[in-house]
């Protein structure tokens, strides 16, 4: 069974292949050929994708590469967006 949520009044189905742990990593959000970063903190990961918070979401495009603090980098896509949040699924690493 598929767990559903209320989100700011709307029912949510949440879809996630794989269970996201606890985090807290410092995190950088990479695009525009690896010229532009945003900093960013990760708060929940899974080996599917994150769930990641930053000061303007609206800003980040709906792909890009993800370095974290522990060395590891991902190719992301954006799933969802809010104004200081973002789901994202993990492409592959990169």
């Amino acid at each position: 069974m598929i767990p559903e949520i209320i989100v700011e009044g709307r029912r949510q189905v949440h879809e996630r292949r794989h269970q996201r742990s606890k985090s807290f990593l410092g995190a950088k959000i990479i695009f525009n050929g690896d010229h532009s970063t945003f900093d960013c903190i990760v708060k929940e990961i899974s080996a599917g994708g994150a769930l990641i918070k930053i000061e303007n979401a609206l800003s980040v495009p709906e792909s890009f590469g993800l370095a974290l603090s522990d060395g590891r980098r991902f190719e992301c896509e954006v799933r969802w967006r809010r104004i200081n949040s973002l789901g994202v699924e993990f492409l592959f690493a990169a």
